[in-house]
């Protein structure tokens, strides 16, 4: 158990070295007002520290950096509750400002206000398409052998597909199509719909339209394919803003993670309730190894919908960042409810 004064001179070390990325000495720690004992003290002190592993001596300098083990201790026993800016609180407020009618759109610009107030890069998982439900259908032609099919969810999801007409299928047959759709599929749930176009809708396209067998085939191809993940990513180059990664390599790997989606969206999946903090190799992908990752869920009812996540150095400024997170996703949550 780790005393009162090396509490002080830990939380001291890594609140200097988040905001100055250099390393920390005990001439530097001395200078502080809430610190009362001598250099020789502090000294003695960070020794011990740095046997018991939570701080570390850089090869450059005789001050000291966190280790991965002292990040979660002042994570879990140091932080203090960060009360944010009116500043802060009004960008997060205009965000969901009356007007937006799409969830989709709320995400994005919650994306994009996450990485702008941390410079920090930010992903947020959107709500699974497969656990939605089918709210409209609309199917427009834009030439004679092109359409774009739009599906609107309950949740607000738009989702725009465009793709060939087969010569076979006339505007009129379309029309029809859209129309028992919508009749039929409308609140069936997304992953139901290729069962229901089988056993419910199959038959009316077999009456009421002309070539069943390349309507029906085609169908299943354009509307019911597997849904695509919905990430949202703001601030993708904040990451080369920080002095920790300067090296192309770690950038390379980073960026390719991020490129990724699905294997991101897997991860962020999994996520439980509540913020989460994993620092380092917490992170079970190897590329965000050098990194923290800070998640939060926002939900339905009691039903966790998606992720807000946040990605920066270890060196991450803790305490704020989880106040924001915290804030946004409980907004998020707020909306999401108000609207379904």
């Amino acid at each position: 158990m780790l005393s009162n004064r090396q509490l002080l001179v830990l939380q001291v070390i890594i609140d200097e070295f988040i905001h100055s990325a250099q390393p920390i000495g005990s001439r530097a720690i001395s200078k502080k007002e809430e610190v009362s004992f001598s250099s020789a003290t502090i000294r003695n002190e960070m020794a011990d520290l740095e046997d018991l592993g939570y701080i570390e001596k850089t090869h450059s300098s005789s001050g000291r950096v966190p280790s991965e083990k002292g990040y979660r201790f002042y994570v879990d026993h140091l932080l203090s509750p960060f009360h944010l800016s009116s500043a802060d609180l009004n960008v997060i407020n205009h965000t969901f400002e009356k007007g937006m009618v799409e969830f989709e759109q709320v995400v994005q610009k919650s994306a994009k206000v996450l990485s702008d107030l941390t410079n920090y890069t930010s992903i947020i998982l959107g709500p699974e398409v497969f656990e939605t439900k089918l709210k409209k259908l609309q199917i427009i032609s834009l030439s004679d052998h092109t359409a774009v099919a739009i599906l609107v969810t309950n949740t607000g999801h738009v989702e725009h597909r465009s793709f060939s007409v087969p010569a076979q299928i006339q505007p009129t047959d379309l029309e029809k199509l859209v129309n028992i759709l919508n009749d039929r599929l409308v609140d069936v749930p997304i992953i139901q719909l290729h069962e229901k176009l089988h056993t419910e809708v199959s038959d009316l396209l077999n009456t009421y339209t002309n070539n069943y067998d390349t309507a029906y085939q085609y169908l299943k191809a354009a509307l019911f394919e597997e849904q695509p993940v919905k990430l949202y990513v703001g601030g993708k180059t904040n990451i080369l803003m920080q002095p920790e990664f300067k090296d192309i390599e770690k950038i390379r790997s980073l960026y390719s993670i991020i490129e990724k989606e699905d294997k991101l969206a897997d991860l962020l999946r999994s996520t439980s309730d509540g913020i989460k903090v994993s620092i380092g190799q917490e992170n079970k992908i190897d590329a965000m190894q050098d990194c923290s990752l800070i998640t939060a869920t926002y939900t339905l009812g009691d039903r966790q919908m998606g992720t807000i996540a946040l990605l920066g150095p270890k060196r991450m400024e803790y305490s704020r960042v989880i106040s924001l997170i915290n804030v946004l996703s409980n907004q998020l949550s707020r909306t999401f409810n108000s609207w379904y």
